[in-house]
């Protein structure tokens, strides 16, 4: 899943802030994906009822909240992405966990820690399964 904003069609997005294979520093092992991953919520093509400037995920950031939400799709979709820039948005700590390593322990750590985080005046913390 990727933006750019409502107005700009997707063929004509510029991509200025993302490293091309050309660019000096570039790791020819890095792959194109990871180089043209969206940084922004801006940069997410597609879903503007949820990222575009009146969605529902835009208005949640504008009260510096985030519902508890399931993102559902293929792999590849863009889930982990839209989740971490969530997170960067309302300044929260992003924690992600793979639904198939890890365990109910796992989750109960993952919470604690967040609490613990949130207790010592620490950001929220968005966790990704």
């Amino acid at each position: 899943m990727r933006t750019t904003p409502s107005s700009t069609p997707p063929s004509s997005a510029v991509r200025a802030n993302h490293l091309g294979p050309d660019d000096p520093g570039v790791s020819p092992r890095v792959p194109l994906a990871a180089r043209l991953r969206p940084r922004s919520l801006d940069e997410i093509v597609g879903q503007a009822h949820l990222v575009g400037p009146d969605g529902a995920l835009r208005r949640q950031i504008g009260r510096g909240h985030l519902a508890s939400m399931i993102l559902w799709g293929p792999p590849g979709s863009g889930k982990t992405t839209l989740a971490r820039l969530l997170a960067e948005a309302v300044g929260a700590t992003f924690v992600t966990l793979s639904a198939v390593m890890s365990g109910v322990a796992d989750v109960r750590a993952a919470i604690a820690a967040a609490r613990e985080r949130q207790a010592a005046g620490g950001p929220a913390t968005v966790l990704f399964v």
